[in-house]
């Protein structure tokens, strides 16, 4: 499944990965594929532009013991 999403003036994919999906890492390759050509307009996309973006499942946290250094 893929999201719709559109770059405000000057943004980049990486921006728009962050603004819309809360991250970058592992996404903006993505986008890259999924959207084909839009890397010929530069690394400052122009208002307006549409791109598809990749759907992200929330990475699951995992637990870490807590040490306590001092009283």
């Amino acid at each position: 499944m893929t999201i719709t999403a559109t770059a405000r003036e000057g943004e980049t994919v990486d921006e728009v990965c962050w603004r819309v999906l809360g991250r970058t890492g592992n996404v903006t390759e993505q986008v890259l594929e999924l959207n084909p050509g839009i890397a010929a307009l530069g690394p400052r996309l122009p208002g307006g532009t549409e791109l598809t973006l990749p759907e992200v499942a929330e990475a699951a946290t995992a637990m870490r013991e807590t040490v306590q250094l001092w009283d």
